[in-house]
């Protein structure tokens, strides 16, 4: 099935976090977050959410966007960290990336994908769409995309699959792992 041609993508409506309580992505902190959660933080202004959606009408994902900023701590984790800029951009945006004391970004707080859609290539679509779209529009400042990726093979082999890094290796025994793609 030729998903891609079938999806949609909106903004959070009433009825939608109604149907989010039928969401499963199999994660539990993500479920009980679109169930519960959500709708409170587009209420409160913490974050955007959107709906993905096709023909039927059936959500088969949702994510969060939020502003954010690439926090480096020490002069050493910052040098590391444009180290590793160099591998993946050239001379000229690391020279530039290191007169910076913090990167303007966009977090990528919460994605789910309905079970029997996952691996579908649904996320993948998603993050290419949010780096296009900051890419294209430039409405405000954005260098990178980030996110607090649970910390699970799956879930690590998909970012690095979509071009994301390790910001640093002290989380590396945490919960989530703070990762970045940039712009």
């Amino acid at each position: 099935m030729d998903i891609d041609s079938q999806i949609q993508i909106r903004l959070m409506t009433d009825a939608d976090y109604e149907n989010m309580s039928a969401f499963s992505c199999g994660v539990k902190e993500l479920d009980d977050f679109f169930h519960i959660e959500v709708k409170e933080c587009v209420q409160r202004h913490y974050l955007s959410a959107y709906s993905v959606f096709i023909e039927t009408g059936e959500i088969v994902a949702a994510f969060t966007l939020m502003n954010d900023a690439l926090m480096i701590g020490s002069q050493t984790e910052k040098d590391d960290f444009i180290e590793d800029l160099k591998l993946e951009a050239d001379e000229d945006i690391a020279t530039f990336l290191n007169r910076q004391s913090s990167y303007p970004a966009i977090n990528i707080g919460h994605l789910g994908i309905l079970e029997k859609y996952q691996s579908m290539g649904i996320g993948s679509m998603i993050i290419d769409l949010v780096a296009a779209t900051y890419e294209k529009h430039r409405q405000a400042g954005c260098q990178f995309i980030t996110v607090d990726a649970l910390n699970n093979e799956k879930t690590i082999k998909f970012y690095h699959k979509n071009s994301f890094g390790f910001q640093t290796n002290r989380d590396s025994t945490s919960p989530t792992r703070r990762m970045y793609r940039i712009l």
